[in-house]
């Protein structure tokens, strides 16, 4: 397999960084293409791969995938030989935690980040309902656990420990010990190292 068969469209300063922690799980071999903020990333070359303007995605084989939960089980599914998914059948905590991620976590994540809070007589509405019932779900989800899904290492640890490392770094989610000691099994993981050296060093 050439580099030229699996493109990964980023920036270092994007969620494209869990994509490449996902890529040196992987092991493959991959070119990176660094897309700029601003008109390149909104150029219509780069809305060819992806119409919302935003980075990360890849091109595998001239499949385009884009969304980064999606990106992680694309690989995953691409790539067996890699580990990073449970059977098919033992999958229910997988899917579940991936998209609880990508859709609840997210979503009052980033209301947190923006200061803006669900009028009670409205949570109904918003799906998640309160931060406080997500993340005390996603505590339950990891508590005691070395991983999300299992007893292995997936990619939805990738995807999972990543939004929490980075909510616990920048405020969106509190210190629990729960997610202290989760995140404490994973960031020492030499994919993860690796390709935090490789988004450091495109931003240098």
């Amino acid at each position: 397999m050439s580099r030229d068969s699996l493109v990964f469209y980023t920036n270092p300063q994007s969620r494209g960084r869990i994509v490449r922690w996902m890529l040196e799980e992987v092991g493959a071999p991959y070119r990176t293409e660094i897309v700029q903020f601003g008109p390149q990333m909104k150029s219509a070359d780069y809305r060819s791969i992806n119409p919302m303007g935003k980075v990360p995605a890849i091109v595998h084989d001239g499949t385009v995938v884009t969304e980064v939960a999606a990106i992680c089980a694309y690989l995953a599914d691409a790539f067996p030989e890699a580990g990073l998914a449970p059977p098919v059948s033992e999958r229910a905590d997988y899917y579940r935690w991936l998209f609880f991620v990508a859709g609840p976590l997210e979503a009052a994540a980033s209301n947190k980040a923006l200061n803006f809070v669900v009028p009670e007589d409205k949570q109904g509405l918003i799906g998640y309902g309160t931060l406080d019932s997500v993340v005390d779900a996603l505590r339950a989800a990891v508590s005691g656990r070395s991983f999300i899904a299992g007893n292995t290492f997936s990619a939805a640890d990738v995807y999972v420990g990543s939004h929490i490392s980075w909510g616990m770094q920048f405020g969106t989610l509190p210190k629990h010990p729960e997610f202290l000691s989760y995140w404490e099994k994973l960031g020492g993981r030499e994919a993860y190292k690796r390709g935090n050296e490789l988004d450091d060093q495109a931003t240098s």
